[in-house]
């Protein structure tokens, strides 16, 4: 976004009215207001990293397919999946040979790990997305440095308050970097494959296109470019418009929320999660932060800014849409995401792509625990037992947040 609280005005002014008449259906209102919001905020994309200055001309596959994803030409998700087994073992001369051979394996592992026993995902791979998150994040277009290039962990950026409740996740993806960065595998494209493969396993998430080649920089990134969870709307406007993200890709990312449960913003409410439905991928988060969801479900305040400005406030009601809001939310955040995991990245065109090697897409969830999650949402009992905690494993079930 070039700086939205100003150009973004402009823009809808420019914007081509839209003219209903007898017999135009809503859905086709819909339909023609969106792909007109679509090309207004399509003019105001900006380029980051190398595809900034390289020309068309000197533009890999890779580097014009990132281009069309970032300028809201092309969809960032993928269907394509090897479901083949990998060439060869982990280190074998066969495996070294495939580009994305290594990066199968690690997908497995990391698909174990994400995957709850009750059919949502679990607190790592919650954990996982924020770390993606935060990696990333630390990054502006006058910042200089930082950005996606595994510094969270490479130095000491875990110390700092922002990244409280990552350490089960940090402790596990440092084992994977020591495990497979032997094969040429950065920990900034571990931490951000491991964010891809995290949001597909959670039911109902999109399967985002997963690029590999980052650098690494073991250099802290810089402070005080995370967003808070008492921000008002234009501070986390500006500070996402400074990372080149927009209002409209600015809500698509927040509802990641929807995965969550909060440890440390209130910590008398330990384990309580952002909507009704924590572990699933759904949009649930969008009209439960507006609306009255059950005692337990709490609210960022935050969040509600968003949910009420009216730079944002559109979108947010378009994924509210229990039917269209799923399928357009998706397509959103990878999107949106595809741009947050390349911030500060500088060699966009050399990239390499291994999609492939994600897990299959999970496109419905159905629960029997459901019911004791409503009632332990609903307040009923303050406890988890034994077994509700196994079956839908609220405790520890955290995005750390």
């Amino acid at each position: 976004m070039k700086t939205l609280s100003y150009f973004s005005y402009a823009l809808l002014a420019c914007a081509p009215l839209i003219e209903a008449h007898p017999g135009m259906g809503e859905k086709m209102m819909y339909e023609m207001k969106r792909a007109a919001n679509k090309e207004r905020r399509a003019a105001s994309k900006e380029l980051i990293g190398d595809l900034a200055t390289l020309a068309d001309s000197k533009l890999t596959t890779i580097g014009k397919d990132i281009k069309a994803i970032l300028l809201d030409q092309k969809n960032a998700e993928s269907s394509e999946r090897d479901a083949s087994i990998p060439v060869g073992a982990i280190g074998s001369a066969a495996c070294k040979a495939d580009l994305c051979c290594h990066w199968k394996w690690l997908a497995y592992e990391m698909t174990a790990k994400f995957n709850g026993t009750s059919g949502r995902c679990n607190k790592f791979a919650r954990q996982a997305v924020r770390l993606g998150f935060h990696d990333a994040g630390v990054w502006s277009k006058t910042s200089g440095y930082g950005g996606a290039d595994g510094s969270i962990l490479l130095s000491n950026e875990m110390t700092r308050a922002d990244n409280n409740g990552l350490a089960a996740i940090a402790d596990q993806t440092n084992k994977w970097y020591t495990k497979y960065n032997q094969y040429g595998m950065s920990m900034a494209d571990i931490i951000q494959f491991g964010a891809n493969v995290a949001t597909v396993v959670c039911p109902l998430g999109p399967r985002i296109r997963s690029f590999v080649g980052r650098k690494d920089n073991s250099k802290a990134g810089p402070t005080g470019l995370l967003p808070g969870e008492k921000d008002s709307a234009d501070t986390l406007l500006k500070l996402f418009s400074a990372k080149t993200i927009d209002a409209h890709d600015l809500v698509a990312l927040v509802g990641a929320h929807t995965t969550s449960q909060q440890h440390f913003v209130d910590t008398k409410r330990d384990g309580d999660p952002q909507d009704t439905t924590p572990g699933v991928w759904d949009v649930a988060f969008y009209p439960q932060t507006t609306n009255n969801p059950p005692p337990r479900v709490l609210k960022f305040q935050s969040d509600i800014n968003l949910s009420k400005d009216s730079r944002t406030i559109g979108e947010w009601q378009e994924f509210s849409d229990r039917n269209a809001g799923q399928n357009h939310w998706n397509e959103d955040y990878a999107k949106a995401y595809t741009r947050l995991s390349l911030l500060g990245v500088n060699n966009i065109n050399d990239l390499k792509e291994c999609t492939k090697v994600l897990p299959v897409m999970r496109t419905s969830f159905v629960s029997e625990d459901q019911v004791i999650l409503d009632r332990w949402l609903q307040g009923e009992f303050n406890q988890l037992n034994n077994l509700v905690d196994d079956a839908i494993q609220l405790t520890g079930v955290t995005s750390g947040k």
